[in-house]
């Protein structure tokens, strides 16, 4: 029988597998091995379907839990995928302003998926099915979203997410650890009646506190404010893209919250209390936090109007 012949360009992979092993110090045969007898890989397998689908456990037998577990984990990979690009940005990307606007565009196309799909929480929930399983959660809530506290940090300078009653006083101060204790959500997350912080506060800080101190630390001259002016400062595509990414973090996406919890949770004349106790009147709304990653790119007409278009859009729903 006649030998067939290996295809040339099978031949040349092969040597630069051969070379590529080699340099690891590694048998190309043995990997080969490996491959030879290794089964085919399918797509239930590789994104661990099964697992994914098991990830869902309610607390109640309420049908509209569910909805609630999985559009948070949907939010999570969504938080993932952001991060994904910020920390190439951040650490590894070489000095190239349409690399740089690539990611920008790629981050902003994401929150615009969750902005526009903050409707299955909106209105994706029978209201007395939230409200009858929403107290078997406590003191869980969404704001122990670490990578969206992360996604905060990669954004900006650690002074830009103070307290707004502290930033001025705090505006010159370089200490990271010192600025943690102002950070602005830990004002959200006090007792209503007593201004303490919840356990909400105390268990997330527990776990996460010195992870965002060490973000800070490392991030002092990378985070994209920082990466912004050492390299496309002026570039007005880039300008956009900031000002497009500031605008939905930190006015859309806090106004979906916003609008939701409105739904649920206010009831005249008393309002309900968050499931983890955050005072999410004073917390949620924009235009009282006024968090602006890039203030240098907006005039001051511009950061004296933040937030305020909802408050107006709000006021004619109340009507």
């Amino acid at each position: 029988m006649d030998e067939k012949k290996i295809d040339e360009n099978i031949l040349k992979q092969l040597q630069k597998l051969e070379e590529k092993y080699e340099a690891m110090g590694q048998d190309l045969s043995s990997y080969l091995d490996g491959l030879l007898y290794s089964d085919y890989l399918t797509y239930w397998d590789y994104i661990h379907l099964d697992t994914l689908l098991s990830l869902q456990s309610p607390r109640t037998a309420i049908p509209d839990e569910k909805i609630f577990i999985l559009y948070h984990q949907v939010t999570e990979l969504y938080f993932r995928m952001i991060l994904n690009e910020m920390e190439q940005a951040a650490y590894t990307d070489p000095v190239d302003p349409e690399l740089f606007s690539k990611r920008l565009r790629r981050i902003n196309r994401y929150l615009d998926h969750l902005i526009d799909s903050f409707d299955v929480m909106t209105d994706g929930m029978d209201q007395e099915q939230f409200l009858a399983f929403r107290m078997a959660l406590l003191p869980a809530s969404g704001f122990q979203s670490a990578q969206y506290r992360k996604i905060e940090i990669m954004s900006t300078d650690f002074k830009n997410l103070v307290n707004i009653d502290k930033r001025n006083d705090l505006k010159d101060e370089k200490d990271i650890t010192s600025l943690y204790d102002y950070l602005y959500w830990k004002a959200g997350a006090t007792e209503l009646a007593t201004g303490k912080k919840t356990l909400t506060l105390k268990q997330f800080e527990a776990k996460y506190g010195k992870e965002f101190i060490e973000m800070g630390e490392n991030l002092k001259d990378c985070n994209l404010l920082r990466k912004y002016y050492a390299n496309y400062e002026g570039n007005k595509e880039i300008i956009a893209e900031l000002k497009h990414l500031d605008q939905k973090a930190n006015v859309d996406w806090p106004l979906q919250h916003l609008k939701s919890a409105t739904r649920y949770l206010q009831r005249d004349p008393n309002v309900i209390k968050a499931s983890g106790g955050t005072n999410w009147q004073k917390y949620l709304p924009p235009r009282r936090q006024r968090i602006i990653f890039y203030p240098e790119l907006w005039t001051d007409e511009e950061m004296k109007e933040w937030g305020q278009k909802f408050k107006r859009e709000l006021s004619s729903l109340h009507a």
